[in-house]
């Protein structure tokens, strides 16, 4: 989800750069909505292994 973000990011950036204000916009509008999903996830995520005891393991 991270990498999505980082792309509209980058993605807003380009269509900014060549004119496109529309597109930027939109593009960054869902870039900065990933980037909050993501937080939200990964805090509910921090807490739920804080209380459980359990660790998550990554891949």
């Amino acid at each position: 989800m991270i990498r999505a973000a980082i792309a509209f990011f980058i993605l807003g950036l380009v269509a900014f750069l060549f004119g496109a204000n529309n597109i930027a916009g939109v593009s960054l509008e869902i870039g900065r909505l990933l980037l909050i999903v993501f937080v939200i996830i990964a805090v509910i995520a921090f807490v739920a292994s804080l209380t459980t005891g359990k660790s998550t393991k990554l891949p």
